[in-house]
């Protein structure tokens, strides 16, 4: 921080312009590279489609290729596509020329990256390509390049300029080729119907493995901890199951078992409006019929999906025959690290 007794010298009016600079310079590569990724919006056409139906047809692997920063953003291309559902991993061009080729079967997709469209290493594949009859995509800043030309479908990641003032470093070409690789892996992820589930099995490890692979059933309430009433109790006695167990709610079951409803704080609230009588009033007049309920193998993320989307705090989790075996609210969800 700047010593308040310089503000008036020369070196701190100095210093005040320069910041003035850094910081305008920092906005202009901002808004030169968001202006080049809204111009691909344009360009998700038929030729986007027929690279995404050449990658769901894929019995093999979709092979990622890509020189200097090209290579960097293939290698998270390649990534992205392999945790969403679509397997790929990057070859460096170099290295394939000398024996990674091996690694590229006829069953693969390669999809090829390069500014330019004429990376000598990437066209020096090219035959070898051709001959073992692999679709290319190729994905290139010039649709008029060696490279877009000999490819099966052709991606256009051009940029009206780079964000480095010299206009040599890749900055907008790279952001924007970036951006088009994940939009074919998230089209890719919709049409395959990749569920939240199945990122969970591509990402065991870590805070967000844990929180995708948790199930209702490892966080829930049960035997003892779950409250429940049988119907034909009355109000008051319910709300002392409600207070014992703490979860703000209580199951109401039929004679059998089955569940008929769920009672909750809300509910309370509800009928003391209404002049209700916790003393004589029987549980069967206030619950709520017809609740939304969950499994207790469904994933604990989706049953925070579910209660946001129903604006609901808390749920009863049963069995395939209707019977009520746990129950969950908002705080357990929190606790396990799944909000």
């Amino acid at each position: 921080m700047t010593d308040p007794r310089r503000l008036g010298s020369p070196q701190a009016q100095l210093e005040i312009g320069e910041s003035s600079k850094i910081k305008a310079l920092g906005r202009a590569v901002v808004e030169t590279e968001a202006g080049a990724v809204t111009a691909l919006a344009e360009r998700i056409d038929d030729d986007f489609v027929a690279a995404c139906r050449y990658m769901l047809a894929c019995e093999g692997r979709i092979v990622v290729l890509g020189m200097g920063k090209s290579g960097h953003i293939g290698g998270k291309i390649a990534a992205t596509l392999a945790s969403t559902g679509s397997p790929a991993f990057f070859v460096h061009p170099g290295e394939a020329s000398h024996g990674d080729l091996g690694m590229i079967t006829p069953r693969d997709v390669v999809l090829a990256l390069s500014n330019s469209g004429e990376t000598a290493e990437l066209l020096t594949l090219l035959p070898l390509l051709k001959r073992l009859g692999v679709p290319l995509i190729s994905m290139t800043g010039k649709p008029k390049s060696t490279l877009a030309r000999e490819g099966d479908v052709h991606l256009d990641v051009s940029v009206a300029s780079e964000a480095c003032p010299l206009g040599l470093a890749p900055t907008s070409s790279t952001t924007a080729t970036l951006v088009m690789g994940d939009a074919l892996a998230i089209a890719l992820l919709e049409s395959r119907g990749f569920t939240a589930e199945d990122f969970a099995r591509s990402h065991p490890a870590g805070s967000l493995g844990r929180r995708l692979l948790l199930h209702v059933g490892e966080v829930m309430h049960r035997d003892e901890q779950l409250p429940s009433v049988p119907l034909g109790t009355t109000l008051r006695a319910t709300l002392e199951e409600m207070s014992r167990k703490g979860l703000g709610m209580s199951a109401v079951v039929e004679d059998d078992g089955r569940l008929a409803g769920i009672f909750t704080d809300g509910d309370l609230r509800r009928a003391l409006d209404r002049g209700i009588d916790v003393h004589r009033t029987a549980i069967d007049t206030v619950l709520t019929r017809n609740c939304i309920t969950i499994k207790a193998d469904a994933l604990a993320a989706e049953a925070l999906r579910l209660m946001e989307s129903r604006s609901i705090n808390a749920l009863l989790v049963i069995d395939d025959t209707g019977r009520p075996v746990g129950a969950l609210n908002m705080h357990d969800l929190l606790r396990a690290g799944v909000m």
